[in-house]
Parts: C-alpha cells; structure tokens; sequence
C-alpha cells in the first residue's frame, strides 16, 4: 500500500492543502487564510490536514524564514507565524510528523522533479510571484537553505534603490523599498492595475488576454522589474532554470516574455547561456506538491 503525505501550502491570501499518495496528487482543498492570529492559524492548518484523512506525515511550506533544524518560524511578514515552533505545535495537533520550510523553497523541489517524483532539474531557482515575492534554490538537486536554513529570500533583494540623497533608502522594518518584494508581487500588480481604471490585477490579466493595451502595458512593467531580479539570479547561480511561479504566473506568456526578455538584457555574456526560464510546470500545485514531496524525502518515519 502506497504511503500518503499531505502537503500544505500557507500563502498570504489562500492556504491549500493535498494528498500525496505513491505519485499521484489529489486536487487541494483551499480556504482564505486565516490571519486572525497564531492559534487561528494552527487550527486552520490542523483542520484541512484532518479533511485529508489518515497521512503518514505532512509537509508544509510557509511565506517565513524558517530556522529549518529547529522546525521554527523565524519572521514572518504575511502570516501570523513569528517565532513560532511550528513543526512542533502542527505534530502535537497532527499526532504524525511534520516537515516545514519556506513556500516558494517547497515549490522549487517541486519543480526540480517531474510528475513521477524523478529530480529532472540539477540547478533551479524558482520565483514566486503572489501576495509577496518568495524564492527557492536546488543546487546539487537538494534544496540549498545556506547556513542557517534561511536561503532563498529572493523577493528581498534590492531592484530600484534610489541613490540621489547619497545613500539607498533604508528602514527598520521589511520589505525595504525598492525590493522586488515591493515592486513586482501581486500587490505591485494591483495598485499598477487600479492606477489605471481596472479593478485589481486579475481584472488587469483578464484585459491583457483579450488585447486591451493598457492592461498588456501592466503587465509588463511589473514582468521588467522581475526580469532584473530574474538577471541577477542567473548571475549569481548560473542555473540550469529559473522558474516563475506564484499567482501572478497565471499571465503566463504575457508575463514569461517581457521577464525574459529583460533578463537576457542584463545577464552578463557569457553567464547563463544554458539557463532556461520557464513557468512552473506544475501551476498552483506546485506548494502543496512541493510540502508533500519534503514529507516524503524528509520526514522521520519509522
């Protein structure tokens, strides 16, 4: 008999979970995320996991630095999971064991293994694109997670820093502006869309599709700005991919062509001549398939 491991993936706006048995995965049942606080959370979380029936254990990716040895949130900016010891609260509700690491990370592995969980991708960075801007690396066909388990925190690297008062804007509270975090998630997305008669950004990508200008030209501001953090990634990392995942990808070529067309503009020569852009293979599955995927590889069963 097929073990089963549920994955969960805790967005901003959404939390979707799914079940994960031999290769196969069920459609996710989702809910609005609950970010009334902590313990609505935890319930939320536990509840859609017990929906699934009986696992062997669950994985669960969420928008957070994640001390990733120590199970625990360390910050966390779109869900009320600061500093909290969420492997171990989630495994005391669940009475299984619990896998968590950050979203769009769970996402990558996804990504870097095909539908019949064979790793297909040896180098991967993965961008997603929703509530916030999330990122994930496999190098070596593992996740890289760095030296204390919080690599990945793409969304927080800097695109627009104004330099003219003799020095980059700079706060004490995150994300800064000028981050791609700021300028190029599905917030960025929606104040561009209403800035200009629409009603949000899916309204925006709807136009797009059926040709209205305005709506294309939305689009492709945002899809530039993350084309220059999609650059910086191929320098940096050289990868076999770069991945866009998230909500917004659901502009799909609308979004894809002007990212990499403004990434190949600012790539070094020379510096990823094999890397591929693409959008992610398994769409909105890809969280929960990535959560129960990190089950699988990483829970502790007996």
């Amino acid at each position: 008999m097929a073990r089963r491991f549920i994955g969960v993936d805790v967005g901003g706006t959404k939390v979707a979970a799914a079940l994960l048995e031999g290769t196969s995965m069920s459609e996710p049942v989702v809910e609005p995320t609950d970010v009334s606080g902590e313990e609505a959370l935890l319930d939320q979380i536990a509840a859609l996991v017990k929906r699934l029936g009986p696992a062997d254990a669950v994985g669960v990716g969420v928008p957070s630095v994640i001390d990733h040895a120590a199970g625990a949130v360390r910050h966390s900016v779109n869900v009320p999971l600061h500093r909290v010891p969420l492997r171990d609260l989630l495994a005391d509700r669940l009475g299984v064991p619990v896998c968590i690491d950050n979203d769009a990370t769970v996402a990558a592995l996804a990504e870097a293994h095909d539908d019949d969980l064979r790793p297909v991708s040896d180098s991967l960075v993965m961008f997603t694109v929703g509530t916030g801007v999330g990122g994930g690396i496999v190098l070596g066909g593992r996740i890289y997670r760095g030296a204390t388990g919080a690599a990945g925190e793409i969304g927080h690297q800097l695109i627009g820093a104004d330099f003219s008062r003799g020095g980059p804007p700079s706060t004490d509270r995150f994300p800064q502006p000028g981050s791609l975090e700021i300028l190029a998630s599905g917030g960025a997305l929606g104040a561009l869309a209403t800035e200009r008669g629409f009603a949000d950004g899916r309204a925006a990508v709807a136009a797009a599709r059926a040709g209205d200008a305005a709506a294309r030209e939305v689009i492709e501001v945002v899809a530039e700005r993350l084309g220059v953090g999609v650059a910086n990634a191929i320098n940096i990392f050289d990868p076999e991919e770069v991945v866009i995942g998230g909500g917004v990808s659901a502009a799909g070529e609308l979004l894809l062509g002007p990212v990499e067309r403004t990434a190949r503009r600012f790539v070094l020569p020379g510096v990823g001549t094999r890397t591929v852009i693409r959008l992610a293979r398994h769409g909105p599955l890809a969280g929960v398939r990535g959560a129960a995927l990190l089950a699988l590889q990483e829970a502790p069963l007996s």
